[in-house]
């Protein structure tokens, strides 16, 4: 974390004998710099993102109130301060003014075209997370054997708690079309340890957990669960630390976008359509028969518009 010294370093728009490297980047590039290496809240990013937007205002805004026009609490404002790695806001406020004020001298070139699309550098992110997955998956064996491990597991059983629900809703539904006994566990606390255990019970080996920021409490303590039951863990997150990895048997890490308000997971998105290609190839008679019989009650109970 770098310190306030430091931080107002980098931030400077003008270094005796000319302006630094930093200086050359455009401000709203400046600003993001500031941020991008921080794992923010929602809330905060909400902060980061006003400041990035009204950059030459907020930088001269008291806390109370650039609290106000973004609408959060005084505290709120200090907490990301110090997120991003300064001792309090008059220290952030302090580093953001030289480049506000750069911002406001006229360069060759400004104008709107010039201004930073922040839609366009969110894909720009996930497209690079994207490029990452695509080598972590050059070696196709990890994914290949821990598919084949899911697809012998009868029941499989599928756990995202809070915001990584919605991942394992996306892969169960998809994994029913292909395996015989698909469970979904997206509560946690004892509703999920009863889930665990009846799994266990009725013969299943494996749990596949998706654990995407912020990570939850309750994931940690499902994990534990599903371990004490004898099943083992396929964990799918964004990070390779954490006491997550302690609770897996297997880890596949695809990194979230977090360049907007909320989180993007379109690799994360493909890592679990690239999971659930090698369960289809573990097993390809089961596979085909089961994709048959769908189609045929598809067909038979009018479930699709015609296309």
């Amino acid at each position: 974390m770098p310190s306030d010294q430091q931080a107002r370093a980098q931030a400077s728009a003008i270094t005796p004998g000319g302006p630094s490297p930093d200086a050359e980047a455009a401000p709203t590039d400046r600003v993001l710099a500031l941020f991008g290496d921080h794992r923010l809240s929602p809330a905060q990013r909400r902060i980061a993102q006003y400041i990035t937007d009204h950059l030459t205002e907020a930088a001269f805004l008291s806390i109370t109130d650039l609290a106000e026009r973004v609408g959060v609490s005084q505290p709120s404002v200090t907490r990301f301060a110090a997120s991003v790695g300064f001792s309090g806001y008059p220290a952030l406020r302090e580093a953001l003014q030289p480049i506000a004020l750069s911002a406001l001298a006229p360069s060759p070139g400004a104008g709107d075209a010039a201004r930073r699309n922040e839609l366009q550098a969110a894909i720009d992110t996930e497209i690079e997370n994207l490029e990452s997955l695509r080598r972590v998956l050059a070696d196709t064996g990890r994914v290949l054997d821990i598919g084949g491990e899911l697809a012998r597991s009868v029941p499989l059983t599928v756990l995202g708690l809070r915001i990584s629900g919605s991942l394992a809703e996306y892969f169960a539904y998809a994994a029913r079309r292909i395996h015989p006994d698909v469970r979904t566990v997206t509560r946690g606390g004892s509703v999920a340890y009863d889930a665990l255990v009846q799994s266990r019970e009725a013969g299943g080996s494996w749990v596949l957990a998706f654990a995407m920021p912020r990570h939850a409490k309750e994931t940690l303590a499902a994990l534990r669960a599903a371990r004490a039951t004898g099943l083992k863990v396929a964990l799918i997150t964004d990070q390779m630390l954490g006491p997550l990895l302690g609770e897996a048997d297997a880890v596949l890490t695809a990194a979230t976008g977090s360049r907007l308000v909320f989180d993007s997971y379109a690799a994360p998105g493909v890592l679990s359509a690239a999971l659930l290609q090698a369960m289809a190839d573990a097993d390809p008679q089961r596979t085909q028969t089961r994709l048959e019989g769908y189609e045929h009650a598809a067909e038979q109970h009018d479930f699709f518009l015609d296309d």
